[in-house]
């Protein structure tokens, strides 16, 4: 397949740019644990061996006149030694929007989100992760869902902008009302707090089925229920009596995607405590009857239309970037996190082939530092682990604390390890993480409030 030199930025994708800075980037990470020590060596040929399957991750961000485009790079990436998780310089890094790293028995992948989604970058590591293990004992690992085969050529599908593809033709854009927030002491720009909560998957998967949900909804109303008890115990006055959740969702098996660049929504998954708190029960039924409203197919096509008219409408483009810019950046500083409480962003189970799993410990997904909310959720499940890491900005972690409690109150008993600020010493073996901005990005309709 012959690539362009150059294309558009998907829909998804065309406000991280003008949020990006020195400090504060969209950028998450994704781990796996291997079971012997990663060689940097093997892992950089994997790498180059790997970019043949993946045209979609070769290109750098460029700025026109009008708007951010992709361009193609000659140069090939290079792997290095993982370092703190933070915004990281494109052009020293080859101009490459990602970073592949390796530290111990671990390959890292820092992924900037204007080049792919959680869903595509999972490919892409996993991918990684098989050809260095072809490499390294010399076994060959079947493609599957999570795994492409280095030796196919690349499909003209995979690199389509999904959103042009499947928006419609009209849509609509849902009002939103401003979110509670955690309280609590910022830490430094240069901080993130992380905790790592390990559940037994097959646990998190029966209790669900058990209250007649699935695992991502009940884990969202136990994030609910904690929230809302930290909302309870802080009585700030004049606080927001809306505390949501935002829940991406992944486009591609519910429009037939097979695109490795951004394909996902959002829903706002919440409850309204004007007239008092919620017993868990009523949470959860929010939870499950919002999340089949706002998640239905023809829902998504509406919003994903609105906002694809909306970058496609010439008053719009004829602006010069450099004026869209400071516009864009300002309006998402003040309305993109001011919609949500927190974030909770699962990947779902991986389920790699028999010739990898032998090899493979552990996955984990970071998402990083927001700029406007205390925190974000990222949760990954793998084997006999579910595991979910939260990230935060903010010393306290009552919240964290207290969806802890309320698992093992309902019999679900987690790990759970702290990776703490390096001025701190640090407890039990930690996922380096390290400045970063992981801030819900308003979508274009925030260009109407103009």
């Amino acid at each position: 397949m012959k690539t362009p030199a150059w294309t558009r930025l998907d829909n998804a994708s065309i406000i991280y740019p003008s949020c990006r800075s020195r400090k504060y980037a969209t950028i998450f990470r994704l781990t796996v644990t291997l079971d012997e020590t990663v060689s940097a060596g093997l892992l950089d040929r994997a790498l180059q061996n790997t970019m043949k399957r993946f045209p979609s991750f070769r290109y750098s961000l460029d700025k026109g006149f009008f708007w951010w485009f992709l361009r193609r790079l000659e140069n090939d990436p290079t792997a290095t030694h993982t370092g703190p998780m933070r915004p990281f310089s494109f052009r020293r890094n080859g101009g490459y929007m990602f970073k592949a790293s390796c530290e111990d028995n671990r390959i890292c992948l820092d992924v900037f989100h204007a080049l792919t989604d959680g869903t595509g970058a999972m490919t892409f590591l996993m991918s990684l992760t098989a050809e260095y293990i072809r490499l390294r004992y010399g076994i060959d690992v079947p493609a599957g869902k999570w795994v492409l085969d280095p030796d196919e050529e690349p499909s003209e599908k995979e690199m389509e902008d999904s959103f042009d593809q499947f928006s419609g033709t009209k849509g609509s854009l849902d009002k939103e009302s401003n979110a509670w927030h955690v309280p609590g002491r910022e830490e430094l720009p240069n901080v993130l707090n992380d905790i790592r909560v390990s559940l037994p998957v097959q646990e998190v998967r029966a209790k669900a089925a058990e209250l007649g949900c699935t695992v991502t909804e009940f884990i969202t109303a136990v994030m609910l229920q904690a929230l809302q008890e930290v909302r309870t115990k802080d009585n700030a006055l004049g606080a927001s009596p809306f505390i949501k959740v935002e829940v991406p969702v992944n486009l591609r098996p519910l429009f037939g995607s097979r695109t490795l660049r951004n394909f996902s929504s959002y829903v706002h998954l919440g409850v309204d405590v004007r007239n008092g708190d919620l017993p868990f029960s009523d949470i959860l039924e929010e939870v499950r009857l919002q999340k089949r409203l706002y998640a239905h197919p023809h829902r998504l096509t509406t919003r994903v239309a609105a906002n694809v008219a909306l970058e496609d409408n010439l008053a719009i483009r004829a602006i010069p970037l450099f004026i869209k810019k400071p516009v864009i950046n300002f309006i998402n500083s003040h309305k993109g996190d001011n919609y949500c409480t927190q974030t909770f962003s699962n990947l779902g189970n991986i389920i790699l082939p028999e010739a990898m799993q032998k090899h493979v410990r552990d996955i984990d997904f970071i998402l990083g530092r927001p700029k406007k909310r205390s925190g974000s959720c990222a949760g990954v499940s793998y084997g006999n682990n579910f595991n979910i890491n939260f990230s935060r900005k903010i010393v306290e972690h009552g919240f964290e604390d207290a969806f802890i409690r309320i698992l093992d109150e309902m019999g679900i008993r987690a790990r759970v390890r702290h990776s703490v600020p390096s001025r701190r010493k640090k407890t039990e073996d930690t996922i380096p993480v390290a400045p970063m901005q992981w801030a819900r990005v308003a979508t274009l309709r925030t260009l109407l409030l103009i």
